[in-house]
């Protein structure tokens, strides 16, 4: 059977599904365990989340893992994704990074576990603990899987929870540019240095309502571009956010805040401004692009997979206790 320690590692369960003829049926699920707790089992499978009850579950165990990035891979990218969305209050626990943004989104206010934090995995989590405190802040820490296995399994036995898994996808910026799909009859993708007040306005519908903090995390990079694309009248149809980070060559684009107005969606807006935000980073030697999406939002992954993005790795958001 799962133990805590197998979060974050690629796992096949077989589970009972029903009975036949006084025999049971099987059904065999393979994937990244996700969460592992007294009642139920999370996976995170090639068609979606699957979570299974433990009385329903026959046999499970761990298998080889699926081909992955090394770890120095995702460092980089998650150092480079941290660079590209700055949260203003940042501090080092050895090669963890504390973030603090007045509670706007979870990236930039969590700490994000890569690297050596230089002192023992429980001491590292104390400090964590206590910085948040300080601050009047939930506790919370990112952990790219399955680079932070142990952590996970330490979270799990303090209790902390774990919000939706993240998908980390990457894919070409030149793919991006080149899109196939792109559509010429669409009204003319604007880009700018700093967001219009209507920028920010369809950002906050989504997104809450936008502190100090989350200006600066929007911002605070030397290298980030705000698309846009109006009707003839001026009515904002769609948004999107990119930034170029990284040391060359071969930077990154980041793209983020892909969103359409809910009267405007399926006429291919977003692969509209995405590819005018890939066009603007071509300009700034960026040829790889990484995006964060929440699994579950399975409209965004399959625009995504569309234009040729897949997963490089993902990551959990965990929650102190309350």
């Amino acid at each position: 059977m799962l133990r805590r320690q197998d979060v974050g590692h690629r796992v096949v369960v077989r589970r009972i599904v029903g009975v036949s003829q006084d025999r049971p049926l099987f059904t065999d699920a393979l994937g990244e365990l996700v969460e592992l707790t007294e009642t139920e089992l999370t996976l995170a499978t090639a068609q979606g989340t699957l979570r299974v009850p433990l009385r329903e579950v026959h046999r499970a165990k761990r298998v080889p893992p699926a081909r992955r990035p090394p770890a120095a891979d995702v460092i980089a990218l998650e150092l480079a994704a941290n660079d590209a969305w700055p949260a203003p209050t940042q501090a080092r626990l050895g090669s963890w990074i504390l973030r603090a943004a007045e509670n706007w989104t979870g990236r930039a206010n969590a700490a994000l576990a890569v690297g050596d934090p230089d002192r023992t995995l429980e001491a590292a989590i104390d400090a964590v603990e206590q910085w948040y405190a300080a601050k009047g802040q939930l506790p919370m820490i990112n952990t790219p899987m399955p680079l932070a296995a142990p952590v996970n399994a330490a979270l799990d036995a303090r209790g902390w929870t774990a919000r939706p898994m993240v998908l980390v996808q990457t894919g070409a910026v030149q793919s991006l540019v080149a899109d196939i799909a792109a559509r010429r009859d669409l009204p003319p993708v604007e880009l700018a240095d700093t967001p219009t007040d209507a920028w920010l306005a369809m950002v906050s519908a989504h997104k809450g309502t936008l502190p100090a903090a989350a200006r600066h995390v929007l911002t605070a990079v030397p290298e980030v571009v705000f698309a846009s694309v109006q009707d003839e009248s001026g009515t904002l149809l769609g948004v999107a956010r990119g930034a170029v980070t990284g040391p060359g060559p071969g930077r990154w684009l980041g793209v983020s805040l892909v969103q359409t107005a809910a009267a405007a969606r399926r006429r291919g807006l977003g692969r509209h401004v995405m590819r005018a935000v890939a066009q603007w980073a071509t300009q700034r030697g960026a040829v790889r692009a990484y995006l964060q999406v929440e699994e579950s939002n399975t409209a965004a992954v399959g625009l995504y997979q569309g234009l040729g993005f897949t997963t490089h790795h993902t990551y959990l958001t965990r929650e102190a206790p309350r």
